[in-house]
């Protein structure tokens, strides 16, 4: 019986080694898997540890980097994840959508840690495999562009990753970034959030001795580097949501104000089923015309929105804002 107990504790020691071993390029030491592992309830000595590391890399696709001392483990970029040999038809249904949606949202080193969950859903899609309704509904369903389309802008190469990687570890950054009218500039910035609007990314971020933020397009820098690794200590007064609200990914300082004017019926009968705000009010004008009166945030887009309806729009007008 002893025996035996001693031989499950030896296997799930080398499954937690496993499940801790992170893929590359990420790596991670004997000393530092001892640490966690000794965290966790795992009484075993460093010797124990590395001995299983070396069986484990001699036997799996675990890559052990010897170049420099302590070694350094990681499984390789395209190995087969012993973690998640079962993934139902659902579950990668599930991580086959999220993996688009979640590319250009999260650190870089955190997709590619989740590659090997991505590669494991895509294979149990394949045309051989027992899935055949979850394989369809990715052509079953779609996103529509509410504007015209446009194709995403060029980022320079590294830049996405830096940047991620940085927001990610509350460390400043460096930026060679070019603005709309061309003027390049050097910049160090505190990078506060990261958003997608329609097909471009933009970095929320102060810059050095500067209390309030700004939106930087991606596309517009053309290389980028951490300026410290010593971590910022985030701004208690940002919000990124609070900013977003506030407009400014709209081209909007936050002022909110009471907007009236008419639109055609027919062109504006979807203003009935989806309002400006909360309090927007509509009423019968004049001929085939809509009154239609809301809160708003004050910023360019709203004016961009209303000059696309041309004529069928007008007696744009700005109230009072406690006005009802």
């Amino acid at each position: 019986m002893a025996k035996r107990s001693s031989t499950l504790e030896t296997t799930l020691l080398a499954l937690e080694i496993l499940r801790r071993i992170p893929r590359a390029p990420r790596s991670i030491t004997a000393g530092e898997l001892h640490e966690q592992l000794v965290a966790s309830g795992f009484q075993r000595d460093l010797r124990t540890i590395q001995r299983q590391l070396d069986m484990l890399s001699a036997a799996l696709d675990i890559e052990r980097n010897d170049d420099a001392v302590p070694y350094r483990y990681q499984w390789l970029p395209h190995a087969k994840p012993l973690a998640i040999p079962h993934l139902n038809a659902q579950e990668s249904l599930l991580l086959t959508l999220a993996e688009e949606h979640l590319r250009h949202l999260l650190p870089t080193h955190l997709m590619k840690s989740l590659q090997g969950f991505f590669a494991q859903a895509h294979r149990n899609l394949e045309p051989d495999r027992n899935a055949g309704l979850e394989r369809e509904w990715p052509s079953k369903i779609r996103v529509v562009a509410t504007t015209q389309p446009l194709l995403p802008p060029t980022i320079a190469p590294g830049v996405l990753d830096t940047v991620s990687e940085a927001l990610y570890h509350n460390h400043r950054l460096r930026l060679d970034y070019k603005n709309a009218d061309g003027r390049r500039q050097t910049i160090e910035v505190m990078p506060l959030g990261l958003a997608q609007q329609g097909p471009r990314l933009y970095l929320v971020c102060r810059f050095q001795g500067f209390e309030n933020e700004r939106s930087l397009a991606l596309h517009r820098i053309l290389s980028a580097e951490q300026a410290s690794t010593i971590p910022f200590e985030r701004p208690r007064d940002f919000d990124l949501a609070q900013y977003d609200a506030d407009g400014r990914f709209r081209f909007g300082e936050g002022d909110r104000i009471r907007l009236r004017f008419r639109i055609k019926r027919k062109i504006g009968h979807h203003l009935l089923e989806t309002p400006l705000s909360r309090d927007q009010t509509i009423i019968e004008a004049d001929g085939d015309r809509l009154e239609v009166t809301a809160t708003v945030v004050d910023s360019a887009m709203l004016y961009q929105w209303l000059r696309g309806f041309g004529d069928a729009v007008d007696g744009v007008e700005k109230l009072d804002p406690e006005a009802s």
